[in-house]
């Protein structure tokens, strides 16, 4: 597939990305303020330190550092090769339910079909040390959902994430296949195990992930990696779980951004059935079939169209995407200054345009 950007656009989304000390709630805050990465980057150090420390503010003034621009043109390599994408937040492919969280990715590197992102989705999540009955349930309900409709999410780990992938596999090439989230870089496979399993995913669903290629196992980014699963999913599934289980950071998370929470009972003599029937005991809905969750969801009913793009101001046609001084913003729009600087100052207030510390405007959409 084509860059969705110019290479010059994506860089500095990549830039942007890789960042020391900006995660992706501070590059949400720039992007908002400032516009895309390419504009952020194109500010001096003082206009940056109103969103920023001073030192955040002068690092991102400065020229790239040689080390970021060598993994920035690797990765631009990566994602020449088929299969290989890279969604922004600027990418219409980019999925809408991430929005809605909090800090949501401001890129996602996808191995697999992105399309897969934007569908109905449902997470099945649970123990690593998973009983056979627990894996046996979680392939039962995940082959039943993928085959009616609904895109199975969850994080390639041992246990009941792998035996979930593996029944949404089963559904076949008509089922919706399955999506996996990694907590690594999206070319390193984690556990080294569930290679063949990830190749599998790629082919008829998707491997996502927002850490830079090349990034290996660090404990933090497994909770980080939960946030996605959980904003991907219309819902979350907790098959089995002990008390202290990383699937109900997932459940909280999902409960947090308005999306339903289910759970499979167990025996109450089973360590793997408390994490469970907490979660039912806090309002989460206890499921006995696959049917109960499409009873509740409503049955997996394609995504509406998205709304038709508001038609262009004139005078952002007209001012196009370069800083210019209000003389050249009047010569291309043909307005007279009084109209010119009420219309300016309108686009100000809306966020659409920023006037810059020399007295240019800046056009940030």
């Amino acid at each position: 597939m084509p860059l969705s950007h110019a290479p010059e656009e994506l860089s500095a989304w990549l830039r942007l990305s890789l960042e020391p000390g900006i995660g992706a709630a501070t590059a949400c805050t720039l992007l908002s303020a400032l516009g895309l990465p390419e504009q952020i980057y194109a500010q001096r150090a003082a206009a940056l330190a109103r969103c920023l420390p001073d030192n955040l503010a002068r690092q991102l003034a400065a020229p790239m550092p040689a080390d970021m621009a060598r993994q920035v043109e690797q990765t631009l390599e990566w994602n020449e090769a088929p299969g290989h994408h890279i969604l922004t937040l600027a990418d219409a492919a980019y999925p809408q339910s991430l929005l809605t969280t909090a800090g949501p990715p401001i890129l996602l590197y996808v191995n697999g079909d992105p399309a897969r992102l934007q569908g109905p989705a449902l997470a099945v999540v649970g123990a690593r040390n998973a009983t056979p009955g627990g894996e046996q349930n979680a392939r039962a309900f995940a082959r039943h959902l993928a085959a009616n409709g609904w895109c199975v999410v969850s994080g390639l780990a041992r246990g009941i994430d792998a035996a979930a992938h593996e029944g949404a596999l089963e559904a076949g090439p008509e089922g919706a296949g399955t999506v996996a989230v990694m907590g690594t870089g999206v070319d390193r496979v984690y556990p080294p195990a569930h290679r063949d399993l990830a190749h599998r995913i790629a082919a008829r669903g998707a491997v996502v992930s927002e850490l830079p290629l090349g990034t290996g196992v660090q404990r933090h980014h497994f909770p980080q990696r939960n946030r996605i699963v959980a904003g991907l999913a219309r819902g979350v599934l907790v098959v089995e779980a002990a008390r202290q289980s990383g699937s109900l950071i997932t459940a909280r998370l999902a409960g947090e951004s308005g999306r339903e929470v289910f759970a499979i009972p167990g025996s109450i003599h089973s360590p793997l059935s408390r994490g469970c029937h907490a979660l039912i005991r806090q309002g989460a809905k206890l499921v006995e079939t696959a049917g109960d969750i499409t009873d509740e969801l409503g049955g997996a009913a394609p995504p509406a169209p998205a709304a038709p793009p508001a038609p262009e101001s004139p005078l952002l046609r007209a001012m196009g995407y370069d800083p210019l001084h209000l003389d050249a913003i009047q010569a291309r729009s043909g307005l007279d200054v009084p109209a010119l600087q009420a219309a300016l100052m309108e686009l100000e207030l809306d966020g659409a345009v920023a006037r810059l510390d020399d007295g240019r405007y800046q056009r940030l959409r």
